[in-house]
């Protein structure tokens, strides 16, 4: 969950901050002579910026083993996430890994290769379940007892295609929905995970060792999850592609929620190719989802055959007015974007959604709050854990202060708590507001400007990681929209302010997967902006 999203008055409209975003973050000296120390910018590591077809030709090509890509990565999460920079972004690694990698090594000595996942390892976001020696806990103290009794749908269909489960990575505890005042990118289990590209910067959340970890290329790819921007978010922040499908296009079973009508896994990788793979083989109908039912006929097996770098020709894509102006280097960066989109044949027409969204949104909230307790009761009832009900964690959080709660507290829990189930008229009308609402507005500006898609930057820069004040509004979120109405959303590399990376946002309407992922695909062939991290200590280093 994207916190920033619907605090305040729930405007969409982002604030300009240009001088928040280009400020140094405050480092106690001894910590920055370590980091300082660590950081290697002539760093090389023989799998960095590779691909799924890169491994799989040298996995064909007999030059690469599953288990030797497998160690490798593992040396590099040692070096670059537990030592050096320590992005702190893997909370756990999983013990089975290399005998996975051996498993998918023998198949293919067999003859045997189920497909393009096969041997390649992925990292997983702590909410999601594995029913294996990895704990599942939502990056909370209340659940570290929490090992799965079966794996997520997602996580068994992954295994099913040979993908190696290297391990969990860190999010903001409780996916961004504990407190109001919360740092994104902590946890009361996992710490804190930093920003590869300036380590003092926070890499957003809630998926956000999902994205430190892929953008640092101490995965191949790695799954988040999103209510609103924590897969966009964190992809855009971290230089990465990052894919929110529509919601029921891959199944929630077995992930710790927040809402049913917008919670969504999705990809988070380094370029859209790779996300377009991991995306097909991960959707499916689900019996414990019922909202998987509704993609029968809709979803594609293979969404790789959707990228042609001449998608954009004869597109009309209708940019958000608002983020026309604000922070100059951001919209530098999407002026330029434009000029690309308009040179590979585009049609660009402004939109004015945010305006149309402001009042819309601000019943979000409040149907996060009653679905979070729903959700939350229902999937702890069932759960592995001493944690039976939410009442159980607020009251653990209580007990155990100091540890699960030392920066911030649990408002956001307790004001869930309070209310009451799925039938309160509060949360009904909230909901027909909120997700009705924004369908509706999102669809009439696609259907009266005969627009493909609709497009933005997906938010501003990374933020300074500030544990006494918790998060700032960094200038600009697009995640809103497409997060309320349960639709697709692409983020793709745009550019770089102060060697912070910007991602720029693609959305459209429900099960139009194959539409954005041909847009994203052209602007990026393109353009060209995906730039590895440098772990900068600070903006002046």
């Amino acid at each position: 969950m994207h916190r920033r999203n619907f605090l305040k008055t729930g405007s969409l409209a982002g604030l300009t901050i240009s001088t928040l975003v280009a400020a140094s973050c405050s480092q106690p000296a001894e910590e920055k002579k370590i980091d300082e120390a660590a950081n290697n910018k002539d760093d090389l590591f023989e799998l960095s910026e590779v691909t799924i077809s890169y491994l799989q030709q040298k996995m064909q090509a007999k030059e690469y083993t599953s288990r030797l890509i497998t160690e490798l990565y593992l040396k590099r999460i040692d070096k670059i996430d537990k030592n050096g920079p320590k992005l702190n972004a893997v909370i756990e690694l999983n013990k089975d890994a290399l005998n996975m990698a051996d498993a998918m090594d023998k198949e293919r000595a067999q003859g045997k290769v189920r497909g393009p996942l096969h041997g390649i390892p992925v990292l997983i976001k702590d909410n999601i379940n594995t029913a294996d020696n990895m704990h599942t806990t939502a990056g909370a103290l209340a659940l570290a007892d929490n090992f799965a009794k079966q794996d997520a749908f997602i996580v068994h269909k992954l295994r099913e295609a040979g993908a190696v489960i290297l391990g969990k990575t860190n999010l903001s505890e409780w996916a961004n929905f504990r407190s109001t005042h919360s740092t994104s990118a902590w946890s009361s289990r996992g710490g804190q995970t930093k920003c590869p590209y300036i380590l003092d910067r926070n890499p957003s959340g809630s998926s956000a060792g999902s994205g430190s970890a892929t953008a640092a290329n101490l995965c191949t790819v790695a799954i988040g999850t999103e209510t609103d921007g924590s897969i966009v978010s964190p992809s855009s922040v971290n230089g990465l592609v990052g894919i929110k499908p529509t919601v029921g296009l891959w199944s929630r079973s077995g992930i710790i929620p927040i809402s049913k009508t917008q919670d969504t896994a999705g990809p988070m990788t380094r370029t859209v190719k790779d996300a377009a793979i991991v995306l097909g083989i991960l959707a499916g109908i689900d019996p414990q989802d019922s909202y998987t039912l509704a993609s029968k006929g809709k979803a594609a097996v293979d969404y790789t055959k959707f990228l042609d770098a001449n998608g954009l020709k004869d597109k009309r894509l209708g940019v958000e007015k608002s983020a026309l102006e604000g922070n100059a280097a951001v919209v530098a960066l999407l002026n330029d974007a434009l000029n690309t989109l308009k040179n590979k044949g585009a049609i660009i027409v402004e939109v004015e959604l945010n305006k149309v969204l402001k009042d819309i949104s601000r019943g979000e909230f409040t149907v996060l709050l009653y679905e979070f307790k729903d959700g939350v009761n229902k999937y702890l009832s069932t759960a592995n854990s001493k944690m039976k009900t939410l009442a159980d964690v607020i009251a653990f959080n209580k007990q155990n202060e100091a540890k699960a709660m030392p920066f911030f507290k649990q408002e956001t829990l307790e004001i869930a708590q309070s209310k009451g189930d799925l039938n309160s008229k509060e949360y009904l009308e909230a909901l027909k507001q909120t997700s009705d609402g924004t369908r509706k507005a999102i669809d009439k500006i696609l259907t009266d400007n005969k627009l493909d898609a609709i497009i933005g930057p997906t938010n501003g820069p990374s933020i300074c990681i500030d544990l006494i004040n918790g998060d700032y509004d960094n200038g600009f979120s697009f995640s809103g929209p497409a997060a309320k109405a349960g639709y697709p959303h692409i983020t793709v590399p745009m550019g770089k302010v102060h060697e912070l990376p910007v991602g720029l946002s693609f959305f459209s309407t429900a099960y139009k997967e194959a539409d954005i992922i041909t847009l994203a695909y052209a602007y990026e062939q393109a353009s060209k902006k995906r730039a590895e991290p440098v772990f900068k200590t600070d903006l002046f280093a």
